[in-house]
């Protein structure tokens, strides 16, 4: 995995109010986490937009007020009296948050799968009542939701998952804001129990929706990320109906679907990064070409 160079520095640091030493944070392919102290200084990508940030900054805030301690919600930037949590520093949306310790929950450890599952269904629950306005930018994920995008990549056009997104999103489904990254690199777990969540971070994706496209997007990254075993993602959505997630229709074909839109939604990702310049090393390449086979061998 490639990760960007994004240096904390004194303008970031004034902006922050952080002082002392820091530590870069493993990830970041756009962006970059710096901890300093109790705090967590996000330094986002040069497109990222105050706005949107801000938008998906309100979700987190409502997960963690609204009855989910687990949410990590970002602090209001100091100096500041209008309460906003991001501030443009040399170009990049600046946020600060606080420190949770803990460790990344496992892939492939299925109590820590069914512990994200139990998770999931209560972030969904307390998530259901949160009124936000419109997102101001679509995600990577909403897009082509309705099956109304259009792909270059030939191995990504597949009409009958169109076809079926269609008719997915006519369906009078409850809609509400969902996490949008949900998956073992956006959780932490207690350092002697991988059973216990203590928290879920990075809220950059969030967007509303019916639940049960995070229900596919996360069954598919707790079973092994390539689902080679449905049965690992029938079993996380299972968990995740019995613990009283929002989510109504679970049935196979609509899992198996809603993890194909985010397989491919993945290798549009992919694409664009390419086209960026961004310079993948062989472990990518290699995860690309097996989430491009998933997308493939899926198909119902």
């Amino acid at each position: 995995m490639v990760f960007v160079e994004v240096p904390l520095t004194a303008a970031v640091r004034e902006a922050t109010g952080v002082t002392g030493p820091a530590e870069r944070l493993y990830g970041g392919e756009e962006s970059a986490a710096w901890r300093v102290g109790e705090h967590v200084v996000r330094i986002g990508a040069y497109d990222r937009d105050p706005g949107e940030a801000e938008w998906c900054h309100r979700v987190a805030v409502a997960a963690r007020t609204g009855g989910c301690p687990e949410a990590v919600a970002p602090l209001p930037i100091p100096g500041r009296d209008d309460g906003a949590t991001v501030v443009r520093v040399e170009g990049r949306a600046v946020s600060l948050w606080p420190y949770v310790d803990g460790v990344w929950a496992a892939g492939d450890d299925p109590r820590t799968a069914t512990a994200a599952a139990r998770m999931l269904a209560r972030l969904h629950r307390t998530l259901a009542g949160a009124r936000l306005p419109p997102r101001p930018r679509r995600n990577f994920l909403e897009t082509g939701l309705a099956g109304d995008a259009e792909y270059d990549d030939p191995r990504l056009r597949d009409p009958q998952l169109d076809r079926w997104l269609a008719g997915f999103a006519a369906r009078p489904l409850p809609r509400h804001a969902l996490h949008g990254d949900y998956y073992h690199g956006n959780l932490l777990v207690d350092r002697g129990d991988p059973e216990r969540i203590v928290a879920v971070l990075d809220w950059d994706e969030s967007f509303v929706a019916p639940p049960e496209v995070e229900v596919g997007s996360a069954a598919l990254e707790f079973a092994d990320e390539f689902c080679e075993n449905p049965a690992d993602a029938r079993r996380f959505a299972d968990a995740y109906r019995e613990a009283g997630g929002t989510a109504e229709m679970l049935d196979d074909e609509t899992l198996t679907q809603l993890m194909r839109h985010r397989l491919r939604r993945e290798g549009v990702y992919f694409a664009l990064a390419v086209a960026r310049g961004v310079q993948h090393d062989d472990e990518d390449l290699e995860y690309h070409r097996r989430r491009m086979e998933a997308f493939a061998r899926l198909r119902p």
